[in-house]
């Protein structure tokens, strides 16, 4: 026994040591991304600033834009996964129910992401960093010749360090992870991504500095009686989050019935809307982290609204052209504008005191971040780390949870989820693949909780190997009781571990 545990001791070493591997690498690549993104855009906003000058330059900044665009849709059509957000392929990846290279993702997200993200279009750089952090956890898991299990730590280590190093957040990327992608809270998960998340933050520091990605300045405490506003506040975020993700589902079919342009053309479309957009109003293109940090200056609620409506609309537009780039930093963008539209609303009313807004358009980054993405905790986190304070966790959480209910109320569904399961995937039936693992929590009030593992209906050919209970380990056998908070390890078909993910998730919903 001692020498089982010493082994597992080595093991879950070495499994650590190649976390921080991913961490370092990841967070090589995904400041040289974030820092590329950000001279680009720069470089085509002097563009843009000097066609005033000299309109006759504006025709050359289109055709560069709409090169840029076919560049990055070409690649795309080469590898069609190397497009969109990124972060569904991770998801599917995960639950077994997609295989992917790493190196042909790779560098064409990494090309592609550059160049449609720092065009200006209305994209976020976390997603495709999620990717790109992925795929280094591939690759170095490859490298190590690391097992399934490993491989699979790995991958979502990387993914953590991936939105770590995009945003400076090591706890929102390890809790992203570990909430929304890998819907995991196995020790050897968490550990690791947070590791890898840690080691990928420490080296995007040494880049870009200590300074929050969003250091807004906000000292004044929300006043406990004036919580209702927050309760309205997220039920405000909880409908638009709700009209986002619909949006965001269904104007794909309109590209769709484009008959002129193929698929990795339709980038073209959003590169054309560009042009005007950032000629008259550089300051609110791209991901919209720069226009966060200057909404506490906009007073008027008219000016708000047309932001948002424009951030809105190209953001949709964008996103379902199907070139790189993601809708992580958009939603936060779009939740600052509308705690600005609130937060000057009721000052208008004389509701609210004006140095109060800065607080409202903090909290609602959070709040349709909830509410689009359903992952309340990372909101909390992500944007506590992104801000650089955690001195106002409570009115943080109120909002978030009240968009979270409001959009669940009207229907909503996980965004990542919904665009993963687009996606069409191979469920392959027959047993022929090696044997695997996959790790699943037992939630209060599931189907398996307080019951033996004889009377569960467990998919075909699934083994419980063991039971994670506590500090402790057990060897189950017919007559063990499983509990809420136990952790199983199953063995499983490796061919079959997208069709085992799916049975265990019915399993995990609760009893009538």
């Amino acid at each position: 026994m001692e020498s089982e545990d010493r082994q597992t001791r080595k093991s879950n070493l070495r499994l650590l040591f190649e976390a921080l591997v991913v961490g370092l690498v990841a967070g090589i690549v995904v400041g040289s991304f974030r820092w590329l993104i950000g001279q680009t855009l720069a470089m085509w906003q002097k563009g843009y600033q000097a066609a005033h000058a000299n309109p006759a330059l504006l025709w050359l900044l289109a055709g560069g834009v709409l090169a840029s665009v076919i560049v990055a849709g070409f690649l795309v059509k080469q590898q069609p996964h190397a497009g969109g957000s990124g972060i569904p392929e991770v998801e599917l990846q995960l639950q077994g129910k997609l295989q992917l290279a790493w190196w042909p993702i790779f560098w064409r997200k990494f090309i592609g992401g550059v160049l449609s993200i720092g065009s200006g279009l209305f994209l976020g750089r976390e997603g495709p960093s999620i990717q790109l952090g992925s795929t280094v956890g591939q690759g170095v898991a490859q490298g190590f010749k690391a097992s399934k299990s490993d491989s699979r730590v790995l991958l979502a280590t990387g993914a953590a360090s991936g939105l770590s190093a995009a945003f400076g957040a090591p706890l929102g990327g390890a809790m992203f992870i570990v909430e929304e992608v890998f819907h995991n809270f196995s020790p050897r998960v968490w550990l690791n991504a947070l590791a890898g998340a840690i080691m990928a933050n420490f080296v995007v520091s040494n880049i870009f500095g200590q300074t929050p990605v969003l250091a807004i300045d906000y000292k004044h405490s929300f006043p406990i009686l004036q919580y209702w506003q927050l309760l309205l506040l997220g039920a405000f975020l909880g409908l638009i989050g709700r009209f986002y993700q619909w949006g965001l589902l269904n104007f794909s079919h309109v590209y769709q019935k484009i008959p002129v342009l193929p698929r990795w053309l339709h980038g073209i479309i959003p590169a054309l809307i560009l042009v005007p957009v950032m000629y008259y109003f550089p300051g609110y293109v791209g991901g919209g982290n720069n226009l966060i940090l200057s909404l506490n200056q906009i007073h008027a609620v008219n000016i708000l609204v047309l932001i948002f409506l424009l951030r809105i609309s190209f953001s949709i537009v964008s996103y379902d052209s199907g070139l790189p780039g993601g809708i992580f930093l958009p939603i936060l963008t779009m939740g600052a504008l509308l705690g600005a539209v609130y937060g000057q609303f009721m000052v208008d009313l004389g509701l609210l005191d004006q140095k109060l807004v800065v607080n409202l358009i903090i909290f609602s980054m959070a709040g349709l971040f909830s509410a689009i993405v359903r992952s309340p905790f990372t909101a909390i986190m992500l944007i506590a780390e992104m801000v650089g304070s955690l001195l106002h966790l409570m009115p943080l959480a109120v909002v978030s949870v009240a968009a979270y209910v409001v959009n669940e109320l009207l229907g909503g569904v996980p965004i990542y989820e919904s665009l993963a399961g687009r996606m069409q995937t191979k469920e392959d039936n027959d047993y022929v693949g090696e044997a695997d693992q996959l790790t699943i929590s037992i939630y209060e009030g599931s189907q398996l909780a307080d019951h033996q593992v004889k009377d569960i209906a467990w998919p075909d050919r699934t083994l419980v190997r063991v039971i994670h209970r506590g500090q402790k380990d057990i060897i189950p056998n017919g007559n063990t009781k499983l509990l809420a908070g136990d952790l199983l390890v199953l063995e499983i078909d490796e061919n079959q571990r997208g069709l085992v993910y799916d049975k265990m998730a019915n399993l995990q919903e609760a009893k009538e």
